[in-house]
């Protein structure tokens, strides 16, 4: 095998990535408004979890400060990695574009994933004014050390790596059903839900909290958070990362067995 197969397979796929790049771009508008509306969520943010807290300092055993920059993050974060449209997939396959991208040098998996990456790029504005917003209020500390951040690092990438095989399975529906509009709203719920970016898994009732902290998604954003505010440490910090690098491993196995069987529910009217 040629020693620049790698280099030639993503200089090949950056096309995928530029067009999820660009369809962000393309409508500037909504970018800026998008923008707008994470600094006035923001802002919310940290003004309504202030005055939840008003005569408490903690809650569940989670302090003021540690809750208001939480949300700011969750917010963020969320806004940049879980974009409503996900995915192109479901509507190429119902105009039955997706005959085209079948016979391209590429896989259909890394066609879609460079594609939603590109789209998280072009998404980072809006999830950097968010956080602007929330340092700018006070709302939002830095990790307590270098290791916390270059391991919140690490967790982030795989929590996305989570998101995107995640986001794919639930997109590739449309093969069996053309139509994926309702598992979509219930997926975007449980992952909102379970993920902790809506509410953090340390207010969960305690029967919830164990159920959850096995499942895929609490390793989107409650994890990466988890050790940005330094509560994972030593082996609870290396499990974490595990559970999460186990996920993705056990998650692109299955968009791979998925992908096996959509590959013969193929219809292309007209062709």
């Amino acid at each position: 095998m040629p020693i620049d197969t790698l280099g030639t397979r993503l200089t090949g796929l950056r096309a995928f990535y530029r067009a999820g790049y660009r369809s962000v771009l393309a409508y500037r508008a909504d970018l800026l408004f998008g923008i707008a509306g994470l600094v006035i969520q923001a802002t919310l943010t940290v003004v309504v979890w202030r005055v939840l807290y008003d005569g408490r300092d903690e809650v569940a055993g989670i302090g003021s400060s540690t809750a208001v920059a939480y949300a700011v993050l969750a917010t963020s974060i969320q806004a940049t990695v879980m974009p409503w449209q996900f995915s192109s997939l479901p509507l190429r396959i119902r105009r039955g574009q997706i005959g085209v991208d079948m016979m391209r040098p590429r896989s259909l998996i890394s066609q879609n994933l460079a594609e939603a990456v590109g789209t998280m790029v072009g998404r980072l504005p809006i999830g950097a004014a968010g956080l602007i917003t929330g340092f700018a209020l006070g709302g939002v500390q830095a990790p307590h050390s270098l290791l916390d951040s270059l391991a919140w690092a690490a967790s982030m990438v795989l929590g996305i790596g989570n998101i995107l095989t995640l986001n794919l399975l639930v997109s590739m529906i449309a093969f069996w059903t053309l139509e994926i509009g309702g598992p979509m709203i219930l997926y975007r719920f449980a992952s909102a839900f379970l993920s902790g970016a809506l509410i953090p898994l340390w207010f969960m009732p305690g029967w919830l909290r164990p159920i959850i902290s096995w499942l895929p998604f609490q390793a989107q954003i409650y994890a990466p958070l988890s050790i940005w505010f330094g509560t994972r440490q030593g082996a609870d910090l290396l499990g974490t990362l595990a559970v999460q690098l186990g996920w993705v491993l056990v998650l692109v196995l299955l968009l791979h067995l998925v992908w096996r069987r959509a590959i013969h529910k193929v219809v292309v009217l007209g062709g």
